[in-house]
């Protein structure tokens, strides 16, 4: 009885210490989830003034106002440059096979939207460590059920008159501690 109640103690502990790692393992995940959708937004916004800015030069260039098109340009963001770039020197005007505009590229790369795919990457490992973290909590749930029921079937034995009614609880009493005891031991633990 003693060994199953310290048992019971320690699952106990056990599942409170999981459900405490998972609660910050989720508040983890909800935090890079903003974040992502914050970068995100924030990614989409810069590539709307890419695009802006691109129509721009494109409508200055096509009507053959220079200083406005070289106004537009000067003024295109650092992270769009090397697209724009890479998008002249395939020659749009008169190669067919062009990319239809620098966004096309693989030059263009928006680094809040890096920042982004990396925020929600981490939100999805700390879901998964918060996933974890819940089963773990249950299955130290399920070892206090287990230890209450070694506990009630060796509390029932004390009570029949017949020995072998009370031996044969005691045995059940005693398997389902020894096995619970056992399975307990291949359950990680946290500190």
């Amino acid at each position: 009885l003693a060994g199953a109640a310290v048992a019971t103690a320690w699952s106990t502990y056990q599942s409170a210490r999981w459900r405490g790692q998972q609660a910050a393992e989720s508040s983890k995940a909800t935090a890079a989830h903003i974040a992502s959708s914050e970068a995100s937004t924030r990614a989409g916004q810069l590539t709307q003034v890419d695009i802006a800015t691109f129509i721009q030069w494109i409508d200055a260039e096509v009507a053959g106002e220079r200083t406005l098109a070289g106004f537009y340009r000067r003024r295109f963001r650092e992270e769009f440059r090397p697209a724009f770039a890479a998008w002249v020197a395939t020659s749009p005007r008169t190669n067919p096979t062009a990319p239809p505009t620098p966004f096309a590229m693989r030059q263009y790369r928006v680094a809040e939207r890096v920042r982004s795919d990396r925020l929600n990457t981490a939100a999805g490992e700390h879901a998964d460590a918060a996933e974890k973290a819940n089963q773990r909590s249950g299955d130290y749930v399920l070892a206090v059920v287990l230890f209450a029921v070694a506990l009630f079937f060796a509390g029932m034995a004390t009570k029949l008159r017949s020995l072998r009614a009370q031996e044969a609880l005691a045995v059940v009493g005693w398997l389902v501690f020894l096995g619970t005891a056992a399975w307990l031991t291949t359950l990680p633990v946290t500190v």
